[in-house]
């Protein structure tokens, strides 16, 4: 496995991220289990969650059965980068109560004890901001983590979902303050079908010092081989993957990015993966894994080297909107 450092500060992490959205609703704790302790004994130390993760009236189960898996011992706990996020709210779909959701102090206070208690844990490592919140000043939010970094509860923070302005908003305000070093990554969309994230998000997190945490690095499946898949016999498109195909333009590039990566003999999950460690700023991307198997092809993509060639030709497929603020301004 290899590392690096998160963002601007001294933390090591790999450069796959295991998220584990998929832990309780699409695999089961014993299944979950195998899988985080084959990823800790491939080297890799960065797990995400949320604490919304197990979705309707299994929300937090997610967090759940990772604190059951660092109870086990064997260091796992130690060994483990763990980050959690805050934002949505807990209560059971449909009942909804007042400030049990977004980023308000008493909230976030409470956020934290719950989600360490779920993950069996006295700290997270790095608390994220699942989501922008309009209604709470970054001055509350601010004091409410001060006062959590100083209980040891929570170490670093990092957002998700945020804009470039506000990555900007946030980092300011917090140097103003002092006390804190604000924001020390971005968790965002991004992916070869998708590189909006490259007009604002990815120069601002790079401008402030954030690491860039991309999520749904296979578009929902898309860029994992889903035509070859389909034509095989093997599991049809769904979801975003299946309204994306409809359009025969949109098949068309997915049926040349894979025609691309066949001629060079490169599997197009690991690839697409492959190019996402050699954007700037990328820590690394997150990978969720419903099986032990599509864990092992991901850790094979932190060792595949990309030729100028493949490079050239994805970027063709999939042309990125340019340098910042080019791109949109001359």
């Amino acid at each position: 496995m290899k590392y690096t450092q998160l963002g601007r500060t001294g933390l090591k992490v790999s450069r796959l991220v295991l998220g584990t959205m998929n832990f309780g609703p699409q695999t089961n704790e014993a299944d979950s289990h195998a899988i985080m302790d084959a990823a800790l004994d491939a080297g890799l130390n960065f797990f995400d969650t949320a604490n919304v993760y197990g979705w309707g009236e299994n929300k937090g189960r997610t967090e759940s059965i990772i604190g059951n898996w660092f109870a086990k011992g064997g260091d796992r706990r130690d060994k483990v980068v763990l980050a959690t996020k805050v934002y949505g709210n807990m209560a059971p779909d449909g009942d909804a109560w007042p400030n049990h959701d977004k980023l308000s102090a008493l909230n976030i206070r409470r956020a934290v004890d719950a989600s360490l208690k779920r993950l069996q844990t006295d700290y997270i490592d790095l608390y994220q901001f699942h989501h922008v919140d309009r209604n709470t000043p970054f001055e509350e939010i601010w004091q409410a983590i001060d006062v959590l970094v100083q209980q040891g509860k929570i170490l670093y923070v990092g957002s998700s979902n945020f804009p470039g302005y506000k990555i900007a908003q946030a980092n300011e305000i917090a140097a103003r303050r002092g006390g804190t070093i604000g924001l020390v990554s971005e968790q965002c969309l991004y992916n070869l079908a998708e590189r909006r994230a490259e007009m604002e998000v990815i120069p601002a997190a790079q401008e402030y010092g954030l690491g860039v945490i991309p999520w749904s690095p296979l578009h929902g499946g898309l860029l994992g081989g889903v035509i070859k898949k389909e034509v095989q016999g093997g599991r049809r498109a769904s979801g975003r993957a299946a309204d994306t195909l409809a359009n025969p333009t949109a098949r068309a590039q997915i049926q040349a990015y894979e025609d691309l990566l066949e001629k060079h003999g490169v599997e197009p999950g690991e690839t697409a993966l492959a190019w996402l460690l050699t954007r700037p700023g990328v820590t690394g991307p997150i990978v969720g894994p419903r099986t032990a198997e599509q864990l092992e092809s991901a850790l094979r993509a932190v060792e595949l080297e990309l030729s100028d060639e493949v490079l050239a030709g994805l970027d063709e497929i999939f042309p990125g909107p340019g340098p910042s603020p080019e791109a949109f301004a001359w």
